[in-house]
């Protein structure tokens, strides 16, 4: 998930920011890493990935949707092993070329190129919303996972993200969660103790809110839908951010509806 726009530069107009060379464009569909425009929406991504982490400390993993590789190759830090399937050929093409410690493969998610309980871990971010046939994918994931194994899940709150709508406002969403919903996906699967966490801004972040007329998230998107040249405050705040400023919040500690992602962990039993 990026600032959600098709055909969305990589940098506003000359002097506003630093032009930055990547290699997958940014088609608003995945995040890339070292744009300075897409700071937060990778930050934002990050911080789900170093949190959760630990929970792949020397097991077998499958990322499930890896787009541009980085997520993969951070927990390549800590598993033992990490396979990683994609659908698009750049992407694997691209992770392949720069993340040798993953193992990547083309394939489609509702089918996946695994054997039944193969993987101690599936690890699958910011990629349910993309999918047409969620159920499906998410007993592909049930299937690949050993007994006792995991399921971890991220994607857009609904509620927060498309607010007041039942159809996705990003175009290249197909079906939003909300908490409820995506507890129901996973029970339906047959996975169970499903637990639901929130992202939520921390304090750095609200106060960077309030500098940019409440929401530095709608800031962004006003500069991208209208090509507008960004202002330079809005510029130093965006490159600025941190996973730090993040905090992610179990659902009996903080109203779970107000949260701007949802993470959930199941288990395969």
């Amino acid at each position: 998930m990026s600032a959600f726009v098709p055909d969305a530069p990589q940098h506003s107009p000359a002097g506003t920011l630093p032009e930055v060379d990547a290699v997958l464009t940014l088609t608003g569909e995945r995040t890339i890493p070292g744009l300075d425009i897409e700071n937060y929406w990778f930050r934002r991504h990050e911080v789900v990935y170093q949190r959760l982490a630990k929970r792949c400390v020397g097991r077998e993993v499958l990322e499930a949707g890896c787009g541009e590789g980085y997520g993969a190759d951070l927990i390549a830090d800590v598993a033992r092993r990490v396979v990683a399937v994609d659908y698009d050929a750049a992407a694997v093409g691209h992770v392949r070329g720069r993340y040798p410690r993953v193992e990547v493969m083309q394939a489609n998610l509702a089918e996946l190129p695994l054997p039944d309980a193969s993987v101690d871990v599936v690890v699958n971010f910011q990629v349910i919303e993309h999918l047409w046939d969620q159920g499906q994918f998410v007993a592909e994931c049930a299937r690949v996972l050993r007994p006792s194994g995991l399921l971890m899940m991220s994607t857009p709150n609904r509620i927060t993200f498309s607010p007041g709508r039942d159809t996705p406002i990003n175009p290249f969403h197909t079906r939003e969660l909300n908490a409820r919903e995506m507890t129901e996906l996973l029970e339906d699967a047959g996975l169970t103790d499903v637990s639901i966490s929130g992202l939520f801004h921390g304090a750095r972040l609200r106060e960077m809110d309030a500098r940019h007329g409440g929401s530095i998230i709608d800031a962004q998107i006003e500069r991208a839908v209208t090509d507008a040249p960004w202002p330079q405050q809005l510029v130093a705040d965006v490159a600025a951010v941190t996973i730090d400023d993040f905090d992610l919040v179990d659902a009996g500690d903080r109203e779970i509806d107000d949260s701007l992602d949802l993470v959930a962990i199941a288990v395969r039993p």
